[in-house]
């Protein structure tokens, strides 16, 4: 799944939510569920996620939503081969950037 949010220091939940082509409420559950997801929040209590916690909930979307694991099943796999996780989730993630930037030089052909 590919990505596309503008470079910046901390994101809106509906700018997050709506990259992911997810509901807010799938965030803030997943942020309840996951110890890895911790948006700063403001004096209002928005939420405001950082290139850090995009990383994190990439990686989730990818286990539950692509995968199809269960929360319980994703998170013991985040827990015990984060490791290996991560780098197959990289190493796939650079491969579709790839694939995507291939089909945009096909396209201006």
């Amino acid at each position: 799944m590919h990505i596309e949010l503008p470079e910046k220091r901390y994101y809106s939940i509906g700018e997050v939510a709506k990259a992911f082509n997810v509901n807010t409420s799938l965030i803030r559950f997943w942020e309840k569920e996951f110890d890895a997801l911790k948006p700063k929040k403001n004096a209002k209590g928005n939420r405001k996620f950082t290139p850090e916690d995009i990383k994190n909930l990439k990686l989730i979307y990818h286990l539950v939503k692509e995968r199809g694991f269960t929360l319980e099943g994703a998170k013991t796999h985040l827990k015990e081969g984060k490791k290996d996780t991560l780098s197959n989730f990289e190493i796939i993630s650079k491969l579709e950037d790839v694939k995507n930037q291939l089909l945009k030089i096909k396209e201006h052909l």
